[in-house]
């Protein structure tokens, strides 16, 4: 191979690499390096196989807990967040927009930690709702705007079904916190999060669900 062509092949190689910040990898790895969030009771993860994938279980009975991974990711160079997910069973229709309804099957969420000043940590809740349609957008019923909520999934959606998901979480910040009104006011505010986190949880509706979750990943594109 010449070595300016086999040059090449290693800095597209390189590009390609940096281009793609692992979040999940459950085929590869344990839970070690996400930690537990409690709330009430624990919903029970575990690692196992599912259509010859080894993937995450989440199995809630009245829980809710869920597990983070704290990362710094820098919005402007993999702004996109890439997932598989599905659901087994449906919960009740609840007004999820109220306390008494505050439940998910299954929701992964980015933070945008405010250090010292928690009030201004923000989280961005991508969830599958039991009765919002899908684009839906509220604040959380506990955290109010701190925490928005988008439904990706609604109730139309088939249990026991894979779906794929890519969001351009950058651009979601913008649109569901408030455009600063300049590139650089964006950047500033939105550029980078802190930590990914999932969580299946039913102790508002008092339900069991079952979830599986694939791997998680940001992408330039």
């Amino acid at each position: 191979m010449k070595p300016l062509i086999a040059t090449s092949l290693i800095l597209f190689s390189s590009l390609s690499v940096a281009q793609t910040l692992n979040i999940a990898q459950f085929s590869q790895e344990n839970l070690d390096s996400w930690e537990t969030k409690s709330f009430v009771g624990e919903t029970q993860y575990s690692i196992t196989q599912l259509d010859d994938q080894t993937v995450l279980h989440a199995q809630t009975d009245q829980s809710a807990s869920g597990l983070a991974k704290e990362i710094k990711v820098d919005l402007k160079k993999t702004p996109f967040l890439n997932w598989t997910w599905r659901i087994e069973n449906r919960l009740p229709k609840m007004d999820e927009t109220s306390k008494a309804g505050d439940d998910y099957a299954a929701r992964l969420y980015i933070v945008k930690s405010g250090g010292f000043f928690i009030w201004q940590t923000k989280a961005l809740n991508y969830v599958w709702s039991s009765n919002q349609a899908t684009g839906s957008i509220w604040d959380n019923a506990y955290a109010g705007s701190n925490a928005r909520m988008l439904a990706l999934r609604s109730p139309q959606d088939p249990l026991s079904t894979w779906v794929t998901e890519k969001r351009n979480v950058y651009a979601d910040m913008i649109a569901l916190y408030g455009d600063k009104g300049s590139d650089k006011a964006n950047e500033e505010a939105y550029r980078y999060i802190d930590a990914v986190a999932i969580m299946s949880d039913t102790d508002d509706s008092k339900a069991k669900a079952s979830a599986y979750y694939g791997n998680i990943y940001f992408t330039a594109q």
